[in-house]
């Protein structure tokens, strides 16, 4: 969704910015963006885009792989709007949104709100992010928005996460967050955490830590499963990391091999990949649909 714990990591390393009744209402909350069962064909049902001054055109064949959601990572980031009549100052070039509306693989958006690059700043600014996020929601857009993405990720080391609980209720719903496990308590953990705070009518994109090595994708699997099980499915999205290491420093993106074996161990799971105009290139697009014909 960005991200993301690992954005913050791999922004500072590769990118600059030239800029029962909780049941009843989760289900409510969340109808508008439903998953449905992937098919056959469908590698992935989205994908994130990490919006930034190099990439305000996306442009690829990410449909080919069955992509119709796009998760944009935030509008407006480091007190910068990439949106008319965002909170702050606005970008020096905006992205053209009714061309990216007509796009198959942003055939529904979720819609990412105010954060920071740092993810220390972000954690240190929840209320202010929190208000410019709802000037966000309310902005008419071409976009097809289908729910809404709080850009300051979540993990069981930061326990101030907690205050993050009454400010979302500013938030419009359906309403996501991003959740990684960089101490690799598990699951269970995360999840007994999740719930002693969480509101019931948000739900949670789990980073899976392939691509920084923090985990492999059958262990990314059943902490994805173990968090279904105890969100309820509707809950828990998967965010698959379409990147690896570079040697000498930064990210490349993951090999179609690399990311196949990724994404076969998620199948069944609702999938995204992060990202498409940083690390989906097309000829990765062409070697993945060959793959799986």
């Amino acid at each position: 969704m960005a991200p993301m714990a690992f954005i913050d990591r791999h922004r500072r390393l590769t990118l600059q910015l030239g800029t029962a009744a909780a049941a009843g209402m989760l289900l409510d909350s969340l109808a508008g963006c439903a998953s449905r069962p992937l098919r056959p064909d469908q590698l992935a049902e989205g994908m994130v885009w990490q919006l930034d001054n190099q990439t305000l055109a996306p442009s690829g064949k990410w449909d080919r792989i069955g992509i119709r959601t796009l998760l944009v990572q935030w509008t407006a980031v480091n007190d910068i709007s990439f949106v008319s009549g965002g909170p702050w100052p606005q970008a020096p070039r905006l992205p053209d949104w009714s061309a990216i509306a007509r796009q198959p693989w942003a055939s529904q958006v979720i819609l990412g709100l105010a954060g920071h690059f740092s993810e220390e700043a972000a954690r240190a600014d929840l209320a202010r992010l929190v208000e410019a996020s709802a000037q966000l929601a309310r902005l008419p857009t071409p976009l097809n928005v289908v729910g809404w993405y709080f850009p300051v990720e979540i993990d069981s080391s930061w326990q101030a996460a907690t205050q993050l609980g009454p400010l979302l209720a500013r938030l419009p719903r359906p309403l996501w967050l991003s959740l990684y496990d960089s101490a690799n308590v598990g699951p269970d953990t995360l999840a007994r955490w999740l719930d002693s705070w969480l509101p019931p009518d948000v739900g949670i994109f789990f980073q899976d830590g392939v691509g920084v090595h923090a985990r492999e994708a059958e262990v990314a699997r059943r902490h994805a499963d173990v968090l279904r099980r105890h969100l309820g499915p509707k809950r828990l999205r998967l965010i698959a990391e379409a990147f690896r290491p570079r040697p000498g420093g930064g990210f490349r993106p993951a090999t179609a091999d690399e990311l196949t074996a990724q994404l076969q161990a998620y199948q069944g799971l609702p999938v995204y990949l992060f990202d498409g105009p940083h690390y989906l290139p097309e000829a990765l697009i062409d070697e993945l649909v060959a793959k799986s014909l």
